[in-house]
């Protein structure tokens, strides 16, 4: 069954290659959806898909690419209009700042 989750990652995750390594760690697991950066410092993400796979992605975003420091994800049930945000027809985007 494929959910949806809306994901806000803090910590030092801009300028550090985080909107990249999190699309390709999500279109690896298949996933659909979108990365964002936004003007206060944070990330932002929605992603779609199986259950199990979104867990450990969102597990993966504590995580974060070598340079990052993660302080904190706050991953909450995400809609389809959080995921029409994507406009872009591919599987994964990265979007502008928002």
């Amino acid at each position: 069954m494929s959910v949806i989750r809306h994901v806000i990652v803090s910590g030092r995750v801009q300028g550090v290659g985080y909107r990249a390594w999190l699309a390709d760690q999500a279109i690896a697991r298949g996933l659909e959806g979108w990365v964002r950066n936004r003007r206060d410092g944070t990330v932002e993400a929605v992603f779609a898909g199986e259950g199990d796979v979104l867990g450990a992605m969102i597990d993966d975003c504590r995580r974060g690419p070598p340079l990052a420091r993660v302080e904190a994800v706050d991953a909450r049930p995400g809609t389809a209009d959080d995921l029409d945000v994507n406009k872009s027809r591919v599987q994964f985007a990265m979007l502008p700042t928002v």
